[in-house]
Formats: structure tokens, sequence, C-alpha cells
């Protein structure tokens, strides 16, 4: 991600855009939101590097979710353990659960494609 500015005004151009690569945590889940609309929901898992401090480095667990009806058919298709490249843009999205709002931020991934298939056995 990187910030722009525009030859006419030298003005800060805005940039919304996320590229993850990296492992789906566990099988995708569609799920139906009360407006009857269908979203497919997934994780995915990003190493973050190895520093001196931490030789073994952590990792990232992000939560992606499709809205869009190309991609819900191929993420359908993805299981645990493929390593996957997603692009699309981070959203806080608000819910009620329980009587209250709540929100979570996650990645609306608009593309997406396998990269790997993870091992059978």
């Amino acid at each position: 991600m990187s910030a722009q500015t525009t030859e006419k005004n030298d003005e800060l151009e805005a940039v919304n855009e996320v590229r993850l690569v990296g492992r789906v945590s566990q099988e995708p889940e569609m799920r139906e939101l009360p407006s009857g609309d269908t979203i497919w929901m997934f994780r995915v898992v990003v190493p973050r590097e190895a520093t001196r401090e931490r030789p073994r480095p952590p990792v990232d667990a992000l939560e992606c979710i499709v809205w869009s009806g190309r991609l819900k058919r191929s993420v359908r298709s993805w299981r645990a353990g493929d390593v996957v490249e997603v692009a699309g843009s981070l959203r806080r999205r608000f819910y009620r659960a329980g009587g209250a709002v709540a929100s979570r931020v996650e990645v609306e991934a608009v593309t997406g494609r396998v990269i790997r298939r993870a091992s059978s056995g």
C-alpha cells in the first residue's frame, strides 16, 4: 500500500487496497444475512517476517468476506490448507448481535485464486 499524490493539485489520493497471499485456515463457510443476502467467509493465515527478537515468526489470521457471485462460486471449492491470493478492500461491517450493535473489520475480497491446493493425506 502506498500513498500517491495527484499531479493536478498535489493532494493526497486515498487508497484502500489489500492483497493477501496465505493459507486458508478452515473450510470457507456460507452465511445467510438477515437481509437474505448470502456471503462466503474464510480466514487467510499470513506469516509475518521473523525478527531477531522473534526467530519464529508470528502469523496474522485475517477474516475475508465475499459478496460477488463469481468469486463466491470459486471460494466454494477452496479447502483448508489451500494457498490462495485475494485482493480487495478493508471494510468495517456493523451488525446486531444479542440486541447490541457490533462490528468487525474484514477484507472484502473482489478477486481471488488458488495458488496451490492443499496436499491430501
